[in-house]
């Protein structure tokens, strides 16, 4: 029994592990290892095809289903599973019937029973030695530490090591062998401790390399989260913005189904008014027809034939009138007469969003009113807003000592225009063309500056040919400027130079405006009596027809005016101090 278990010991570990083996797997080259080691050293090559022997170094193909469908050493396996079944026999007892081992010593090698393992543990020289409970033993938990004997002399141990033929071997057999061939010696103590060694160094390096790729690990995990944190704010920010968009499209739809009904209903009344005055004219005809035809039924003498005559010659007169289709009918009247919110406060005027009439304010703020003249919102209210314009998308121009970019919120945008001080260039009007680029009007040096949206520098400078650009206005199918200064109203082509000029009265100020059709409407007012004609004109300064004719307005404390056409085409009109909006009654057919 005691040889069965020393030979089980020597030949049914395995060369990886150094415990019993656990389902042995056979190489190629017939060397055998622990399933589970062997799937341990695959795992650190995923990639490969074959598995390298540990021991030779030979290549054994790996089957599709991995380490699990190698060959089985099946009498090894059996093997293995016997002895494990058997406790082994005390070696120090020296008595013949061996009672069965308790535990064992790694130390000195030896199975011991109870009484033995009482022994040993009362000799103070083997009081430091490690002993292990049998159990562990046969479990395979616990290898079995021991120095073996070797097999030309069986009580000699194999205490030395030939790093040559990188094998252990008993003082006597590397006198007769090893050290004829020159070979050279280590003890095998002095030979594991450099192996135990260099496995702390390999453990230390190991441990240092594992603390890289988890500090790497973490790293790609914080990154991880930082990007779903970005992706998730992305998709946030996106459904924000959808959502947004939605609400202004659906408020912009809204708008313009108002704008649609107003003007239906502003043209159903006019095509009322206009049959009502058709209908009297077929009225009028009928009448004088009827008259005349009067004096057919009886001879007609003296007064009667003066009459007669008379009647025919009035329905000629009638019947000598321009066909209806051939008037020109438009009749305005005042629509909104309403106080600005703050007095003597009005600085400009433009056309906003959805119908909206933009008033800024010197005092702060910028009054947003419908084309019905209700006060709809106040925004930038702690900005002193000197001038200002929109861009097609909706974002607002707002110069202050800079121009200011807004988004349609009202949020200001981090973009610089380097535009001149008040100080160098003097205040001008600012307009914005049919390209969104910017015109910044410099009445002191009488020039005109061009922006893109982008901000910088100025792309493009334009002379006013000697005019200062008071009020200024774009048209945007021709790229041609409408300004005012102090005497005139003046067209210039696209590069400054003076076209046409509408020279001011004496005690008149002028308020043109560009219209969407790129007409041009004059607001003359007359200061001292406070009225206020509307001629239109074509975009050359050509004069049309008047609009509105001495309509008077209430004195306002400064002779500041602003003139607009809204995008319904209401005609807004601002003094300093109040905001009136004329309504065509009828329109041209």
């Amino acid at each position: 029994m005691a040889m069965f278990h020393q030979i089980s010991s020597e030949n049914l570990e395995c060369p990886i592990c150094l415990a019993l083996f656990n389902q042995p797997k056979s190489l190629i080259c017939s060397h055998t290892f622990c399933k589970d080691c062997l799937e341990s050293i695959f795992q650190t090559l995923p990639n490969q095809q074959t598995i390298a022997c540990p021991v030779c170094r030979g290549e054994t193909p790996l089957p599709s289903g991995g380490v699990s469908k190698l060959q089985t050493n099946v009498p090894l396996s059996s093997l293995v599973d016997e002895v494990k079944a058997k406790s082994p026999t005390c070696t120090v007892c020296e008595t013949d019937e061996k009672p069965l081992a308790v535990s064992y010593c790694q130390d000195c090698g030896k199975y011991m029973c109870k009484a033995c393992e009482k022994s040993h543990s009362t000799w103070t020289p083997f009081s430091i030695h490690t002993i292990v409970a049998m159990s562990e033993v046969l479990s395979g938990k616990v290898p079995i530490k021991r120095r073996r004997k070797c097999k030309k002399h069986p009580h000699e141990d194999e205490d030395c090591f030939c790093p040559n033929c990188r094998e252990y071997t008993c003082s006597k057999c590397w006198m007769l062998k090893h050290l004829q061939e020159g070979h050279k010696l280590e003890e095998a103590a002095i030979h594991e401790e450099k192996l135990m060694k260099n496995i702390e160094e390999l453990k230390e390096r190991t441990t240092s390399k594992k603390t890289t790729v988890e500090t790497h690990i973490e790293f790609i995990e914080t990154q991880r989260n930082e990007i779903n944190t970005m992706l998730r704010k992305l998709d946030d920010d996106i459904d924000k913005t959808y959502e947004e968009y939605m609400e202004l499209l659906s408020a912009r739809r809204e708008t313009l189904k108002c704008q649609v009904k107003r003007l239906s209903e502003k043209f159903e009344k006019e095509l009322k008014v206009m049959e009502e005055e058709s209908r009297q004219l077929v009225s009028q005809m009928d009448a004088m027809e009827e008259l005349v035809k009067n004096g057919m039924k009886v001879p007609l003498e003296k007064d009667a034939l003066f009459a007669h005559d008379t009647l025919c010659e009035n329905l000629k007169s009638f019947l000598g009138q321009d066909d209806p289709d051939e008037q020109i009918t438009e009749r305005w009247d005042v629509k909104v007469d309403v106080e600005l919110p703050v007095k003597n406060s009005m600085n400009c005027m433009t056309r906003a969003q959805d119908g909206m009439m933009a008033v800024g304010s010197s005092k702060g703020g910028i009054h947003l009113y419908s084309p019905d003249g209700e006060l709809q919102q106040t925004v930038l209210k702690d900005v002193l807003v000197r001038r200002i314009g929109f861009l097609s998308d909706g974002r607002s121009v707002v110069p202050r000592s800079k121009i200011s970019l807004y988004t349609p919120q009202w949020e200001k945008l981090d973009v610089t225009f380097e535009t001149m001080s008040e100080n160098e260039g003097g205040l001008g009007d600012l307009t914005v063309d049919r390209d969104d680029d910017i015109y910044v009007g410099y009445m002191k040096l009488k020039k005109i500056h061009v922006f893109t949206p982008q901000g910088g520098k100025a792309v493009r400078e334009i002379t006013c040919d000697g005019y200062a650009p008071m009020q200024l206005f774009s048209c945007h199918t021709t790229g041609k400027l409408i300004l005012t200064d102090t005497l005139e109203v003046v067209c210039l082509d696209g590069q400054g130079k003076k076209e046409n000029v509408l020279k001011k009265k004496e005690g008149m100020f002028a308020c043109p405006a560009v219209c969407r059709d790129d007409s041009v409407i004059v607001a003359w007012v007359t200061y001292k009596e406070d009225l206020v004609r509307i001629d239109r004109y074509t975009m050359d300064l050509e004069y049309v027809h008047t609009i509105i004719t001495d309509f008077k307005i209430q004195k306002p404390e400064r002779y500041w005016y602003y003139l607009q056409e809204s995008e319904s085409g209401e005609i807004a009109l601002c003094t300093s101090d109040r905001l009136y909006i004329f309504q065509s009654l009828s329109c041209q057919i």
